[in-house]
């Protein structure tokens, strides 16, 4: 019996030896991680188990469209200045991968836990969070999640259930605002909104009209009553002299008591400036020094395997995701400037979502530069070559992203990949490192 499994039932403990070695059997046969099947194993056997386990942790839900995994990965930086950390490093965030990253967190008493946004409420419900952290909403994957104001309610309905938890949320998402609205404790986080087109309704009424200085509310037709909220909320936390250079974004931190702390990430992009705003909101609410947070966050270097670099035959491969319309909008304006080789890899698998119209909402001229090469690939190449041809944007089309980074010159690609994509190509590139 181990120090984080004393406090269980019997029938839990059984569980627990079972998702053990369901885990350890998935990495031995290399079926994976194993971050998934030992949480399911545990609770076929024991339906509490995640009650039971969750017990002795005070927790951070993370959840949202996009940005999930790089902010739990930062909240788990921030709070472990504090001690141990329990947290799904891999991004399983169902709820099975949120059992296995409580079981792994061996001397922990918090935890932070990416956590699906269908699934928000069922987790909620057994970890009893004490921060909750509302990043971002958008459509994703119709044919898995369903339309966005489905998923608003589910994060409406996880906030609800939890008054006494405190929602760190992001005022310059109206959908974000809306789910996040009933709580009496929430700390509003102005983390930016690059991507609006999912945003043009409110889900409690009104039309979203847009301005220099937010968001505000008017009638969608002659008459129509409007919430009692109306306008986008006074941030708590912003952000100022922001710079994104090449290197890292870089701003300061302000906060409601007069804080003022540095970030300077390692993380490319924009959007994380406003994923480790809120990262700092969740680590203050859990008692974190901003300042020691903003430090530990500043020194975060990649996200389960996401921004690594990689030397590959010569070429300096640097990793990006992006899995929806949003995010690889953003994603693309995190592509470096002084690179003249993009790879660009689409598959349509179940968990990329099957239906790739969402194609065309995207704009893709910004990949465009002069002298720049790009590659098409993935099992959904073709459908991409086309959409960036339409954008102005010559390809070469390659089969999978390793054939693409291969057909490279040497020096440094920028490649980004959706989802399985990226899964699929690592698990070559740790084949050819050695390290599987």
């Amino acid at each position: 019996m181990t120090k984080s499994s004393h406090h269980l039932s019997v029938r839990s403990r059984l569980a627990w030896a079972a998702g053990t070695a369901a885990r350890c059997a998935s990495r031995a046969l290399g079926r994976g991680s194993g971050g998934m099947i030992g949480g399911e194993v545990a609770l076929r056997i024991s339906p509490r188990f995640l009650a039971e386990l969750a017990a002795p942790y005070s927790c951070v839900v993370v959840t949202g469209t996009n940005g999930k995994s790089t902010t739990t990965r930062m909240v788990r930086a921030a709070l472990e200045s504090g001690g141990p950390v329990a947290s799904n490093t891999n991004g399983d965030n169902m709820t099975s991968g949120v059992i296995t990253a409580l079981m792994r967190g061996e001397g922990a008493t918090r935890a932070a836990l990416e956590v699906d946004e269908m699934h928000v409420p069922a987790v909620a419900a057994d970890v009893h969070p004490d921060v909750f952290v509302y990043l971002n909403l958008s459509r994703d994957q119709l044919d898995r999640v369903g339309e966005i104001g489905t998923v608003e309610r589910r994060l409406r309905e996880g906030a609800s259930a939890h008054p006494g938890a405190t929602v760190v949320a992001n005022c310059d998402d109206p959908l974000i605002v809306s789910a996040a609205a009933d709580n009496p404790n929430v700390v509003w986080v102005a983390a930016g909104a690059g991507w609006g087109g999912d945003s043009a309704a409110y889900p409690r009424g009104g039309r979203v009209a847009r301005s220099e200085d937010g968001w505000h509310l008017i009638p969608a037709f002659e008459g129509e009553e409007l919430p009692d909220l109306k306008r986008r909320p006074q941030p708590q936390w912003w952000l100022e002299d922001v710079e994104l250079a090449p290197e890292g974004p870089r701003a300061t931190l302000r906060g409601p008591r007069g804080e003022s702390v540095p970030l300077a990430l390692k993380l490319p992009g924009r959007a994380n400036l406003g994923n480790a705003a809120q990262a700092v909101a969740a680590a203050v609410a859990m008692g974190i020094d901003p300042a020691t947070a903003a430090e530990a966050i500043n020194g975060v270097t990649e996200v389960a395997g996401r921004y690594s670099v990689h030397d590959i035959d010569g070429r300096t491969a640097r990793l990006m995701l992006a899995k929806n319309p949003a995010g690889w909008q953003e994603a693309m304006t995190m592509i470096d400037p002084r690179v003249d080789q993009v790879v660009i890899g689409v598959n349509g698998q179940v968990p990329d979502g099957q239906d790739l119209s969402w194609l065309w909402d995207v704009d893709f001229s910004g990949v465009k530069q002069a002298g720049r090469r790009v590659l098409a690939c993935g099992e959904r190449g073709a459908d991409l070559a086309v959409r960036l041809e339409y954008a102005g944007v010559h390809c070469d089309l390659v089969p999978l992203p390793m054939d693409a980074l291969a057909a490279c010159d040497p020096g440094r690609v920028e490649m980004l990949l959706n989802y399985t994509a990226m899964r699929d190509f690592k698990v070559l590139l740790d084949r050819k490192e050695g390290t599987r």
